[in-house]
């Protein structure tokens, strides 16, 4: 017997939450009632960089909806831990509103943080402090260390630019782009002799290098590595296919041709969009 679908009335939040319950209810969805916390991160993450591709196609609809797929997450896994007691919906929601009030002292205490750069100071001493307080012993073994991992869990890309801000803070820094760039020069003649000693550990190791200095670079000049990388995956694919458009039209077929007339076919598509 089907459930009663929980009234539109409702608040949209606990509406949600009804929901949620019954699809993992007996008589409710096989597939959600299967899921586990970690079952679920991969499509947490997914639905994480849904909502970031929605944000830079500026499409409002489509925002909502990917927002919306992101909000479920939440609200899975709470379902999940309250069906063992450990936690609920509630329970989340509160945890981070009276971390927000206590990370903001300059809106909510007597502190004071006039500019972006001192409420993130601000915020990591308060986050420091509150390390310290849960787990003295495990604070204590990296007491004095301004970079106590590496950011484990975030795409590499972002937590290598989380590095370099947290470390810029303390002015371990280059001071303009120029030096990062001959950072990156650098790099790159070290992947490159890596490569003719023929060591693949020292070849992977060294492209790692050249990544982080990459994404230094990108940082400097202002600009989020992760966001560029996307925004060229998008460009290879649209030139790609522009490039097969013009040997379909010619009968030919990627695969079929030489890397010269790929080649010539992609230069081409380049200087179609430069209006060339």
């Amino acid at each position: 017997m089907p459930h009663e679908i929980p009234s539109p009335d409702l608040p949209s939040l606990e509406r949600l939450r009804r929901i949620m319950h019954l699809l993992r209810a007996p008589g409710g969805c096989p597939w959600d009632a299967e899921q586990t916390h970690e079952s679920l991160v991969r499509h947490l993450l997914e639905e994480a960089y849904e909502v970031a591709a929605a944000i830079r196609g500026g499409d409002r609809d489509e925002l909502v909806d990917e927002l919306g797929d992101l909000l479920l997450q939440p609200f899975f896994h709470a379902e999940i831990a309250s069906e063992t007691g450990r936690f609920d919906i509630e329970d989340v929601a509160a945890a981070i509103c009276e971390k927000l009030v206590r990370r903001h002292p300059h809106v909510f205490g007597e502190a004071s943080a006039e500019t972006p750069e001192a409420v993130l100071i601000q915020w990591d001493a308060i986050k420091a402090g509150e390390r310290a307080a849960s787990d003295p012993a495990g604070s204590a073994t990296q007491e004095g260390y301004l970079l106590k991992k590496g950011n484990e869990g975030q795409p590499a890309l972002l937590a290598a630019a989380k590095l370099q801000r947290k470390a810029a803070t303390v002015g371990f820094d280059w001071p303009d782009l120029a030096p990062v760039l001959g950072k990156v020069r650098e790099e790159v003649e070290e992947v490159a002799a890596a490569i003719a000693d023929g060591q693949d550990e020292a070849v992977a190791a060294e492209i790692g290098d050249l990544l982080f200095a990459v994404v230094n670079l990108a940082r400097k000049a202002g600009h989020e590595a992760e966001v560029l990388l996307h925004a060229a995956n998008l460009k290879f694919v649209r030139r790609l296919r522009a490039v097969e458009d013009e040997l379909r039209g010619e009968g030919k077929r990627l695969g079929e041709v030489s890397l010269t007339e790929m080649d010539a076919a992609w230069d081409r598509v380049k200087l179609t969009e430069r209006g060339e």
